[in-house]
């Protein structure tokens, strides 16, 4: 419950984890099934790919943007490659971005590549890469696969064993469907609660009860305003999903991915929630034109059901100066995942709350008398919006300026100016602080002094984190600890030596609780090496609040912390850090062929590519032989004793390896 309480005081964006998956099956076999030396055959690889999903073909400009697919034979003394690999059936388009023409196929696609066999004896083996994309949701994956053809019976092996009658699938880690679960049902909920609190505003509140004596006047009978109830509900919702998907569609894709913590974008969005929570203040009024209103307001007045549905448009532009900031909020809330899915579920959240009040009285007229009366406590309420949503901005700057190391809001200044935000706010619910729009009353209702109660015994709990108080349930929501100024900020547990050589970019980087880790994956591996232990692997994020969450409540455990320091070499991989690398250490990318030249965007290309994942928190557990984990990997578990056995199993695996 304090977790939801926090969530909803703060009104925090949401990073929510987002599993890149696999959408294309591969098959390939032989024809003839059996050649001889001397004939030729050819290896056709035959593709199933998942609904609204596409994968590029081998025949355009590989230095158009998109991933062409490629494939590589190993050459040996058995076979030879007769011509180019030739695709079959592939639709061809012009794409505007990428400015040219590219082949693709949808639902099934083919290739075809020539070989003249020299030995009877003859073994045909290779890799092909290649990539899927989704226009529905905007990701794209890279993926990649072997093939082994042999004696001419066509026998296969894929890149884990395989499987015979030379069929590959391929497939992906299942680590998502708790994670995608839980973040859509918090999106929903934050949404929700924020439509409810848009209806309890000046702008919103007083049209309820003129709105439903309209329905009264209009309706000639008790069906036909129930009808005309339903209508005016399911259009409000209609209209707020259709503004979700057309803002997500533009920016709720792969785009919101790199802008998330961009300086720029981030500095924008911290602007706008101070402009936001300014405006619910009272210094000034966001409103639309009035043409704008007046236009709409007359397609209203035609009535019927057409004139419900722009009744409905009608309530959401006169109420826009209220509504704007906190549907400004959910939407940044539920975009900070990168979907499009993201943002419409916001809105139907924020729809739902805000056209039950409405639809609800237009059902039941009688209801009505039961509201409280319209007056000074709604300013009371929009002005405690106003607060929040300036606290809410000090994310954004913090954001931008740890990702790029401008120590300009370390975790000192960030609590002291939420104590004073919220200390404000404290003094303004006991009627000590007035703003011009505020009413006269000197009385404080008990409701009010409650609410302040609450916000003052906030603001005593936020003082100990001055001087290094973990301040545990909103680990992800403040600076990390190491950004502590004041005297007794060590209590982040000093830095232990590190069981190596001095890690690559300490100097910027930091590891919780005095965990000895490195922040380069090569640096690290050796180390992992020289020390026998499995390696274990943290992509993590400046940006990313389920990562401080999970280093705060979870790796500060006894238990946790015991088996990271002692049982395992750590390396936390930044993917969001803007840290230019020396040219030395750039990284030409297999997935885009687009050079890598900061510690993020490498750290990031290494996850997609490798891991075909792009969530943070994700946890991963090497040995020393390849890549692959020796268990599966976990994410976002605050269930402390699931983290320990995941560990154990771990370090069990590698030492039975």
């Amino acid at each position: 419950m304090r977790k939801i309480f926090i969530l909803l005081l703060l009104m925090c964006p949401l990073l929510a984890s987002a599993q890149i998956l696999k959408k294309a099956t591969w098959e390939y076999h032989l024809e003839p099934a059996s050649p001889k030396a001397g004939e030729e055959a050819e290896l056709v690889f035959d593709i199933e790919i998942e609904k609204d999903w596409y994968v590029y073909s081998s025949d355009f400009d590989p230095e158009l943007g998109p991933i062409v697919t490629t494939f590589e034979f190993e050459k040996n003394d058995s076979y030879e490659v007769v011509g180019d690999i030739v695709p079959v059936g592939a639709k061809e388009k012009y794409d505007d971005l990428w400015e040219g023409d590219y082949t693709y196929f949808t639902k099934t696609g083919q290739f075809r590549q020539k070989v003249k066999i020299l030995k009877d004896n003859f073994t045909i083996k290779g890799a092909y890469e290649y990539q899927v994309c989704s226009e529905i949701t905007g990701q794209c994956v890279l993926d990649e696969g072997e093939f082994e053809a042999s004696g001419g019976s066509g026998a296969a092996s894929g890149d884990d064993g395989g499987q015979q009658n030379g069929s590959i699938e391929v497939s992906s880690t299942d680590n998502t469907d708790d994670a995608s679960e839980q973040s859509i049902f918090w999106i929903i909920f934050i949404g929700f609660s924020l439509g409810l609190s848009a209806v309890i505003t000046p702008c919103v509140y007083p049209l309820i009860p003129v709105t439903i004596s309209i329905f009264l006047k209009q309706s000639s009978s008790r069906s036909e305003g129930l009808k005309k109830a339903f209508v005016y509900g399911a259009s409000i919702i209609v209209f707020f999903l259709i503004i979700g998907f057309l803002v997500s569609a533009v920016w709720g894709v792969s785009a919101l991915n790199e802008l998330s913590t961009h300086w720029l974008f981030n500095l924008i969005l911290f602007s706008m929630f101070v402009a936001f929570g300014l405006s619910f203040l009272g210094l000034f009024e966001i409103q639309l034109p009035n043409s704008l209103v007046n236009a709409i307001d007359r397609q209203a007045d035609k009535g019927g059901y057409f004139g419900i549905f722009f009744m409905a448009i009608t309530l959401v532009v006169v109420s826009f100066s209220c509504t704007v900031p906190l549907v400004g909020t959910a939407l940044v809330s539920a975009l900070s995942g990168g979907k499009v899915l993201y943002g419409v579920m916001s809105m139907l959240g924020f729809s739902l709350a805000f056209a039950i009040p409405f639809t609800g009285f237009a059902l039941f007229p009688s209801l009505l008398k039961t509201l409280p009366k319209s007056g000074g406590w709604l300013t009371n309420v929009k002005v405690f919006l106003g607060f929040i949503e300036l606290a809410a901005a000090m994310k954004f700057l913090s954001v931008a300026d740890l990702a790029y190391h401008w120590g300009i809001l370390d975790r000192d200044i960030f609590l002291s100016l939420w104590i004073i935000i919220f200390a404000f706010l404290g003094f303004y619910l006991l009627g000590k602080i007035r703003f011009p729009k505020d009413s006269d009353d000197s009385k404080v209702p008990v409701p009010r002094m409650m609410v302040a109660l609450f916000t003052f015994a906030f603001v005593i709990y936020l003082i100990p984190g001055l001087w290094g108080a973990p301040l545990r349930p909103l680990a992800g929501l403040l600076p990390p600890m190491h950004t502590l100024d004041f005297q007794g900020g060590g209590a982040s547990a000093a830095v232990e030596d590190p069981i190596c050589e001095t890690p690559k970019y300490s100097d910027i980087l930091h590891a919780p609780h005095g965990i000895p880790a490195y922040f380069d994956f090569d640096q690290a591996m050796e180390c992992a090496k020289a020390s026998n232990k499995p390696l274990f692997i943290d992509f993590t994020g400046h940006g990313c609040v389920n990562c401080r969450e999970m280093e705060a409540r979870v790796w500060s455990d006894p238990e946790v912390l015991k088996r990271l320091k002692n049982d395992f070499v750590v390396v936390g991989l930044y993917v969001d850090d803007r840290t230019v690398l020396p040219e030395s250490e750039w990284v030409v990318s297999a997935r885009d062929q687009k050079t890598k030249k900061t510690i993020g965007k490498k750290n990031a290309d290494f996850q997609i590519t490798q891991y075909n994942n792009n969530a943070q928190p994700y946890y991963i557990v090497l040995g020393h032989d390849d890549l692959n984990p020796l268990v599966k990997p976990t994410a976002y578990d605050l269930n402390i004793a699931n983290f320990v056995a995941y560990l154990d199993k771990a370090k069990q695996a590698f030492y039975d390896k």
